[in-house]
């Protein structure tokens, strides 16, 4: 039996789940996960629909057949097959703690994607990444050469087929033309709870202010810098007897896992964007389950 996943995005109004359902069970699909929303400020209905096909019908026949549906109801939909992976590329810059998470987590199942390839502005995880047995990419970035160097970005991403591209700590802004070109496909992990303690040093300004909480928070980036929709946000707790080091070292550990979730909602089509906002279902049940356990 295939496991799918639907996905649909539309102005809210009477029947659009009993529409669904219907459809899921005159072809023989039988539904095993389901989640809703509906947007009461703006109108706006969400709703995601994990499903079996238990007679062999399959994805494409699916969608032909629900396409006169959707059509009807005004949809934004897609039917997704998670056994294809995404392909993600990383970028990295000289702090390595989100990109050794993520890899590890990549090497026992627990995020189900096909890494292809890591991007970096210095050589610091050259080793690490071939290590891995993954293509490591040198692209210098300097003032002079912005322009050039986002082009071969472009390029990589052309070459590789990346899905995602994940700014795992890279420390570099995009231009405002690539990230409206690749709008909803840059995940960004902001070592600070936004919208506070923005800009240099946010571990620092916390650490002045005498703050008692410390996050993180990974989003959509958009032209606006640090302004994206936001996908996931954590934080720890902190005391006044804890320096400004000790701030860095626990905000890497919330780092690499709000980035690590962040990912893996967006790959399981949990993620649904929402104006300047999105919508973020819990996982399906077995959605965290890793190939190897321990």
């Amino acid at each position: 039996m295939s496991e799918l996943v639907l996905t649909v995005t539309c102005h809210s109004r009477r029947g659009i789940v009993a529409a669904i359902a219907n459809f899921l069970a005159e072809n023989g699909c039988n539904i095993t996960d389901s989640a809703q929303f509906d947007d009461m400020a703006n109108g706006m209905f969400f709703m995601r629909v994990s499903f079996r096909s238990e007679q062999g019908v399959d994805a494409a026949t699916l969608r032909s057949g629900f396409a006169p549906v959707a059509d009807t109801m005004g949809m934004d939909w897609a039917i997704h097959d998670p056994s294809v992976r995404a392909r993600v590329l990383l970028m990295v810059s000289n702090f390595g703690h989100c990109l050794n998470d993520l890899l590890y987590r990549w090497q026992i199942g627990a995020l189900p994607v096909d890494i292809v390839g890591v991007v970096s502005n210095h050589m610091t995880y050259q080793k690490v990444v071939v290590n891995h047995d993954l293509p490591f990419h040198h692209v210098r970035v300097t003032p002079e050469n912005k322009p050039q160097a986002e082009a071969r970005l472009l390029e990589i991403v052309d070459e590789t087929g990346a899905d995602l591209v994940v700014l795992a700590r890279y420390m570099q802004v995009l231009s405002d033309a690539l990230c409206q070109k690749m709008s909803g496909r840059i995940i960004n992990i902001h070592h600070s709870f936004l919208p506070s303690f923005k800009g240099a040093n946010p571990y620092k300004q916390a650490f002045e202010r005498g703050v008692k909480l410390i996050g993180a928070t990974a989003h959509y980036v958009t032209a606006d810098l640090d302004e994206g929709p936001i996908i996931e946000q954590d934080t720890v707790r902190v005391t006044h007897a804890q320096s400004a080091a000790d701030y860095v070292t626990l905000g890497r550990d919330v780092e690499a896992q709000v980035l690590a979730r962040a990912i893996h909602a967006h790959i399981h089509h949990r993620v649904f964007l929402n104006g300047g906002k999105t919508v973020v279902f819990p996982a399906s049940p077995g959605g965290y389950a890793s190939e190897r356990m321990g």
